[in-house]
Order: C-alpha cells, then structure tokens, then sequence
C-alpha cells in the first residue's frame, strides 16, 4: 500500500474552556461509576464534546456543534427529581446540560437532538460564570446547626443554577418543570462593578462566590442576604492592587478553597470563615481548583502549566483536621489549565483537565504517582474527512468552512528517455475549492460523492448540496462550485450527519432526531444537471422504546442512547445499515432495479417532511411499520425495504465506532438489468414493482468502542464464518489492549488479499482476513507469576501480579496504565520476605491486593474457536488446510516495500506501527487491487506497481497556531 504522509490539510482545534461530569462524585459508591456518567468538554469554538469514560475506555460518543463567535465558558449538569410511577418503581431524573459563553443568557442543550433547548432571560449582565445546587438527597446543613432540609421538606427539590455577571450581581435561576426561569437575585450589582469570576455552592442554601474585587462573599439563597465577606489583601508589591479570585471550591465539611491570581491556594474555614492556610504553589494565575471526595486531596491548575497536588497531612485527631501540604507538582499540558473536574467512586478517581493546548488530560487522584496520566485526542474521533478516488479529491471541514484538495500523481522519473524532463511546474497538492456556508451554525457532516461532482453539507437546521466542476482552462485546476436547489422536506429539516451511497445515486441524512431519510439523486448526462427527487424515503426503525420495555432501560439520559452515531452502504448501494449509541444494529435493503422511465412523480405515500414530530413518537413509528411493508416508497422501479433478517442480528456489547462493508472482490459483479422485467402492469397494480433482493456482497465489518471485533452476514442476519472462527478474545493481545478507539478503516481487497486497515488517532492496524488467526494453541501463553504458593490451594484461578504491558492495563482507577515497578518512585509494590537465616529461603511478596485473572471469558471464547475450526489436539490445520503453507505478498509503505511476510508461518497474520500521530483521518485516493489507473502505470524506480493508495492526515500540535504561554525563572521553550 502506497501512504501519502499529508499535513497540509489545515483543522484548527479550539481551546478547552469548561469540563463538568454529569454525577457528583461518591466514595461509598461501587463500581466505576453509574452507566449514564458522561463528561461536557466545552470548547472556545462553541462545540461540546459528549464523552463516555466506559470504565476507562473513553469513548467520544458525540459533538454538540457551536456556531460563529459563539464560545463555551462554563457547563454544568443538573438531574431533575426522581419520580415514582403507580408499581412502585423509581425513575430516576433526567440529566439536563447547561453552558454559559460571552452573553447575558443561560442556554440548556438537547443531548438527543444536539441543539439547544431554552435560553434563560433576565434583566441582568453579561454571565461570568455558573454554578449547580447540589442534589436535594445529598443534602445536610448540619454545618449550619440545623436540622437537614430532606427531613422538613416532602416533595424533593430541583436543582437551581447560581449566575455570577460581569456587573457584580448573583442570579438565582429555577429548572423546576422542565423550564429554565429567572427566580431571584441574590445580590444587586455593586458600586465598584467587581465581576464575579467564580461561584460555588456550599450547601443547598448557601452560595459563596469569589469576586474581582480581592474578595470572597458568602450569601444566603433563600433571604439573599450577604452573610460574609471575605477579604484577601492587597496585591502584590508591583503589580495590580486587586485581586482576581479565579475560582472557589468548597469541600463537603464546609471548608472553602480558592485559587488567585497570585498564585496562591488559600483554604478557608466554613464555620467562621477565617482564612486557616494559604500555600504558593504557582508562579502564575491560579484558574481552576478541583478536590476529592474524601476532603483529603485538592489539585490546582494554572496559567504557569502546573498541576499541583495538596495532601491533608493528619495530626492524629479526626479525619477532617489536619494541614494542608504541597506534595508534588507535574506539567502535563504545555499551555495554560483552564479547567478541572473530579469523579471519584471505590474504584474510579480521576481529574479531567483541559485548557489552551486543547488536549484533554485524564489525571489519576486517588493513585497518583502509581498510574500513567492519559491523554485523549484533541481531534474528533468521527473522522472530518472525504474523498473521491476517481478525481483524487480531498475534502475536509471545520466550523463553518469545506476546503477541497486536489493530490495530484507524482511526475514519472526519466531514466532513459532523454526528451524526458521532470515537471518543474507540477504541484503535488492544489486548494481546488474553498466554501464558507452562510448562517451560523457550524457544520455538522459532510460528504462528497464517489465521482466527485456532488458535495453535500449539512448544519443542525439545513441541508444543502453543491455541484462541482472543473474549468475548462487546462490551466485553471479550480473548481466550479454550484449550488444545487433541494426539496424543502430535505434542505429545512437539518442533519447531524450526510452521506453519498458509492454509486451517488441516495442520499443518506440522519436527523437530529435521528430519522433516517433517502433522497434520490438524478444526475442528466445529456446536460448535466443534478435533480434531486421531491419524494423523500423515509425508513423506520425498530421500535425499542415502548411501554412494555424494562422499567428503567433508558436511565436518566431519555432516549439519547438510541441516537444514530454510524452508518454504511454496501458497494452496490443496495444494503444501509445505521448503529445507535447503545449498540444496535437497523438494517435496510433495495429491491427491484432502477427504471428511469417510470414515473412516481404522483404516488399517494409521498412525505412532505421528516422533522416534523419528535423522535419519542415511538408509537406513530410502530403504527406505521406494517404500512411500510405493505405500501412501500417506490422511486424509479426501486424501494427501500426493513432487512427480512434484521431482527436475528444481534445487539453489539457497545457502541460502533467503525461500520463498513466489504467492498467486492475485483472481477466479480453482478449482472446489470435494464429495468424491472417480468413485471407487468394489471388493473390492480397499475405501477408494478420487482421484489429482487440484492446479491452482493453483504458482509458487514463492526469495531465497538471496546474494540470487539466482528463482521455479520447482513442478508442472513448472523456472524460470518470468519469471525466465528475467529472471536475477539483470539485477537492480539496488543489490539485488545489499544486505548485510543478507532476512527475508520480502509479495505484492500484483491484476488490474492482480502486485508482491512484499521487506524485511530495514533496506531495503525492491518489485519490479513482471508486466513485465520493463528489457533490457541500456537500463541504463545501467558506466564503468570503467582504471588504465593499457599493462595492457589483450593482454587483454579491464578493470582497474577501487575508486571506486563497487558495486566498493567487492566485494573486501573480509570485513567492510564499502572506505572511499572522499574519505574514507580518511592515504596515499591513489593517486599521480599526471608525466613529463617538462609538466605536462599526467601519469596516476594505483593503489598497489592492480588487481582483474579479476568480469562474466563477469554478461554470460552478460546474453546469455541476450537470447535468451530475442528482442531485437533495434536494438529495445527484450519479446516484441514496447513495455515504454515501459504504466504502473501510483503506491504509497500511510504514507497518502500516492506518483506513482512503478511500472513505465513514467520509472523502472524497482523501488522501494526505507531509512528503516525495524531492522526485526522485516513481516506483512498487510487482504485484498490493492482489494476493500472487510466493516466497509465504509476512506476517506482521504472517498475510498474499496483495497489492501495490512501492519504494519511496528520495534525501534529506543533503546526497548531496557539497564544504566548508563561515563562518563569530559567524555563526555556526546547
């Protein structure tokens, strides 16, 4: 495969302003973390990312797109109050999500829909900031010497927000019913027009917000009444006289922690407010302060690239006492932290923290020093790329603007043909077309058709479609950009995501209230014009939402586990497969063949719009599921029909995030018919219609979140004979074990290969599928070291220590790998015990609690492997074939042919690197297989060769244009 290192395609990532879990954290709480836990990245260009920690896989499910001069300042969640139905079940709240950004509103975001809701309006200024009440049934004012409000009040209470202006006033704001409303203000702007910079809640009645001013105020929600002022001083000797107090925090004793601008954290305490200790721990603004569940660890983030740990060092009285101690600090960012957040239950405590560099850092809390810190991709995980193989077009997007690059065929090298010159003017890469789409909304997804002369884009409230062409100057590589008229049902309803079918005959939008909608694209070769058809085909999903479902299925994020992240056409165009979030699979077939003489310009089933009622009218859905079987949207002899088998596939253990057909093998096509024939018209049936179902290639590749592998027979509606041969717990150690997810793939399918390439934002995987995996028993096993030989009597699972790559990875607090014993600072993981006065008489003891061998699944997996391959014991052959005796071809990178030996009995059938980081996204820019293009043979080294050829986009951070960042004392940029 011949790779193009590209980094000219320009993606500019934004700033990290704002980070908010959606549960509070809870210490007695088992587990990592309830199921609905998500965190909000708010970005300075107005996006939100929606992650999902999935117990330290982090998965990005979702973007909320922002808009133009539109910012992301603050987040914070909120969960309504539980309710119980008639049988005596819980429901528990809805999760709502609410962000603040350079205006005088509070804007509440639809996770299902990804837009926003509700604005909040006011006579009040510009918001600096916003804090949530803490949940009504965590609640105990015992710090303020009375009884808890749970016991006085029946009905359980909303969350409110607290608002802090930029004219020093502190807004109360109600989320009760559902709605978003001014309630109060607590405090009237002051005569100094001190900003508040930060707020915080202390309790359900108290607020304590830190101000411009040098000052800390404490208010009371329910008078309003200013309880206390705390003051910090004066400045420091030349510099400014004011004090900005950039954050507030309290711990769940009381005690307040603030973060300023001189660097300094103070700790406060919550009885008589009296500033207990202050410690400089920054040589910069302090501008976040995050703290732990247990009240004894607090992190602080700043303008000098620091992250510093304070520890609560005990003076043997109760656990709450004690003083507060700089422990160590790290600079994990390489601009300033602008943001922190915690989550901590038993077995998960993690600091998420973001800021200029735009990369998220997770942080281990409360194993810091004993695990890795991790590092997420600032780039989205959906990739932001398209091309077009035949015209060796590359399309890329961001925010509101498409540009379209043009990677042209390298200049044949002159050898012996002396009239041979090279091409001093040829360009290796040209900007072709450069689109800035009106509005202000930002782009969600788009698409660019196979043959390159249709681009469709599409916003969170339109759709629209462009024509391109080349100039007729041999000179001019320009494209011509048109705009294409669209059906109003299609252009005004929106989409989160567009896409061309290979043959750019459909257009596939998914809505933000995730409907799927076809819309048949008509290209007139006599004069080139493109009509799109007025008749949109809507398909139906499968209802999982009804009232006979399990109480509870949905959690406290509604139905927006069932929006659409992926979709993929088979290549004849003839099979949609669409996965959701939760991991199900909604599959569609194209009957019949296409008939352009038929005219459907007058059918009674036409739809005039597909966003007209929300997605939870699950029961109009289910209503109309058996009309669309018995009158089914005919366009051109052609209609779209529910997968027969649809409901044998099964549900996959988590969210897709790579879908794709395998395309089919060169050489073999199906045969093409001119309309449908054997069908004739009758008085019944005046517009007959074939029932043909497609007979291609249907097998359907799937890569989870949690990198389970698998590929389905669409048609049949069960694993291939592939993957049942070779389950995921077979599949190298090292690609289970990938912590970044996967982006995409790339197939290279010829008569003597069958290989898929799989990439995420830093590996890169190949994977030889038409021979197996190698068996179980020609892996090399595992060697277990047990840690003592009396805790294996009466057991059959064996205790491992955490020494390996791969049990290191395992078993963590929810950020990296635990950090290997040559390298962990400090009291090791183990002590050597001696007994007696020989000193050969001695074993090593772990200080770490042993953890089980997690293999029984794996080693199910394993024995069905063996029976569906009928292994023999004594024997290696698959499907009595000697798997030793075949080999394929080496792998041709970067122009350099590798003799890896893909596949044969020296190395296994798998092949990986990780040299190419971050990684934007990979797309084909030639016809795979070894068939010469139209220009003619490429050559290397005057050999002619054949294959895959595919751009690589890399977005390296140094390319990223960021503001000047501090410099103290003896620190030098490298």
């Amino acid at each position: 495969m011949d790779i193009h290192r590209c980094r000219f395609v320009p993606y500019p990532p934004a700033a990290i302003n704002a980070l908010a879990f959606s549960h509070p954290s809870s210490a007695n709480a088992a587990g990592k973390g309830p199921s609905t836990l998500r965190l909000a990245i708010g970005r300075a260009n107005g996006d939100i990312e929606i992650w999902n920690p999935l117990k330290g896989a982090w998965f990005q499910e979702t973007i909320l797109r922002g808009g133009k001069d539109r910012s992301i300042e603050g987040l914070v969640w909120t969960q309504d109050p539980d309710e119980r139905r008639e049988d005596g079940f819980i429901v528990p709240g809805r999760l709502r999500l609410f962000s603040i950004g350079y205006s005088t509103s509070v804007t509440e975001w639809d996770l299902e829909l990804g837009r926003p809701v509700r604005h909040s309006g006011g006579n009040y200024g510009e918001v600096w900031c916003l804090a949530a009440q803490p949940p009504f049934r965590a609640i105990s004012d015992s710090a303020m010497g009375q009884q808890s409000s749970n016991a006085r009040d029946e009905e359980p209470q909303p969350q409110h927000l607290a608002v802090g202006c930029a004219d020093g006033a502190v807004v109360l704001l109600s989320t009760a019913d559902g709605d978003l409303k001014f309630q109060r203000a607590l405090t009237k702007p002051s005569a100094k027009k001190a900003r508040v910079l930060s707020i915080t809640f202390k309790n359900r009645n108290i607020v304590v917000a830190g101000c411009a001013d040098s000052t800390i105020r404490v208010l009371n929600v329910r008078g309003g009444q200013l309880l206390r002022s705390l003051t910090l001083g004066a400045g420091p000797a030349g510099g400014p006289r004011e004090i900005l107090v950039w954050t507030v925090k309290c711990l769940s004793n009381g005690d307040i922690v603030s973060g300023d601008s001189t660097g300094e954290v103070k700790f406060w305490d919550g009885m008589n407010y009296s500033l207990v200790q202050r410690i400089q721990g920054h040589r910069a603004d302090i501008l976040d302060v995050a703290t732990s569940a247990d009240d004894q660890t607090v992190i602080s983030g700043g303008a000098d690239r620091r992250s510093t740990i304070y520890r609560r060092i005990s003076n043997g009285n109760e656990k709450g006492q004690g003083r507060w101690s700089q422990m160590t600090h790290r600079r994990y960012h390489s601009h300033d932290v602008k943001a922190m957040a915690t989550f901590e239950t038993k077995n998960m405590s993690i600091v998420a923290s973001g800021g200029l560099d735009t990369t998220p850092i997770i942080i281990p809390l409360r194993e810091f020093g004993n695990e890795e810190h991790r590092t997420l991709s600032s780039l989205p995980q959906n990739p932001v790329l398209q091309s077009s193989p035949s015209q060796r077009l590359i399309l890329s997007w961001w925010n509101r603007e498409l540009n379209i690059w043009r990677l042209n065929n390298p200049p044949m090298p002159y050898a012996s043909d002396e009239k041979a010159t090279p091409e001093l003017s040829h360009r290796p890469t040209v900007l072709v077309a450069s689109i800035l789409i009106k509005g202000e909304e930002s782009i969600t997804s788009a698409s660019l058709s196979a043959d390159g002369r249709l681009l469709a884009v599409s916003t969170i409230s339109e759709v629209k479609m462009f024509r391109l062409r080349r100039a007729r100057s041999k000179a001019d590589e320009s494209l011509k950009v048109k705009k294409v008229e669209l059906p109003i049902s299609l252009s005004a309803c929106g989409a989160k995501f567009v896409q061309f079918s290979p043959d750019s005959r459909w257009l596939l939008t998914v809505t933000p209230e995730s409907r799927i909608a076809l819309a048949r694209v008509v290209t007139d070769t006599t004069s080139k014009g493109v009509e799109v058809r007025s008749k949109l085909v809507k398909l139906r999903r499968v209802d999982r939402g009804s009232s006979n479902s399990k109480p509870g299925l949905h959690g406290s994020h509604g139905r927006y586990d069932l929006s659409v992240s992926r979709a993929a056409f088979s290549s004849d165009s003839r099979v949609l497969v669409v996965g959701d979030l939760s991991g199900y699979l909604d599959s569609w077939v194209l009957e019949g063949h296409e008939d352009l003489t038929q005219d459907d310009s007058n059918e009674e089933n036409s739809v005039d719009g597909i966003s007209s009622s929300s997605s939870s009218d699950s029961g109009d859905e289910q209503d109309d599921s058996g009309d669309e079987e018995k009158r089914p949207q005919v366009v051109l002899g052609q209609h779209w029909i529910r997968n027969p088998n649809a409901s044998l596939l099964p549900k996959l253990p988590s969210a897709p995030s790579v879908l794709s057909f395998r395309p089919s093998t060169p050489g073999l096509s199906a045969p093409k018919t001119n309309g449908n024939t054997a069908v004739h018209p009758t008085r019944h049936n005046p517009r007959p219609h074939s029932h043909d179902l497609p007979s291609g290639e249907d097998r359907l590749f799937a890569l989870t979140c949690e990198h389970h592998f698998y590929e389905f027979n669409v048609l049949k509606g069960k694993l291939s004979a592939w993957s049942k041969r070779n389950p995921t717990s077979i599949f190298p150690s090292d690609f289970r074990g990938l912590r970044d997810q996967g982006m995409g793939c790339i197939w290279d399918i010829t008569e003597h290969q069958e290989r898929i390439w799989l990439y995420g934002s830093n590996w890169l995987w190949v994977f030889e599928l038409s021979k197996d995996l190698p068996p179980p028993e020609m892996s090399k096993p595992v060697e277990s070291k047990v840690t003592d030989d009396r805790s294996t009597k009466g057991t059959k699972k064996r205790k491992r220590h955490l020494n390996d790559e791969g049990d290191r990875r395992k078993h963590t607090s929810g950020a990296g790998s635990r950090v290997a014993d040559d390298k962990l600072m400090g009291l090791g993981r183990k002590m050597r015990k001696i007994t007696g006065p020989e000193s050969g008489n001695q074993q090593w003891i772990s200080l770490d609690a042993p953890q089980e061998s997690s293999s029984d699944e794996d080693e199910d997996g394993l024995a069905l492997s063996r029976l569906r391959r009928n292994i023999e014991s004594s024997g290696a052959k698959v499907n009595g074939i000697n798997d030793q005796s075949d080999k394929n071809e080496g792998l041709l990178l970067n122009g350099v042919h590798e003799d890896s030996k893909l596949g044969t009995a020296e190395s296994p059938p798998w092949w990986h690197t990780f040299k190419y980081r971050p990684i934007l996204g990979i797309v084909p820019l030639g016809v795979g297989g070894s068939e010469a293009t139209e220009e003619g043979e490429d050559r290397l080294n005057g050999e002619a060769f054949g294959g895959l050829e595919v751009a690589l986009v890399e977005r390296p951070m140094w390319d990223v244009d960021l503001p000047p960042r501090y410099h103290g004392d003896q620190e030098w940029v490298k």
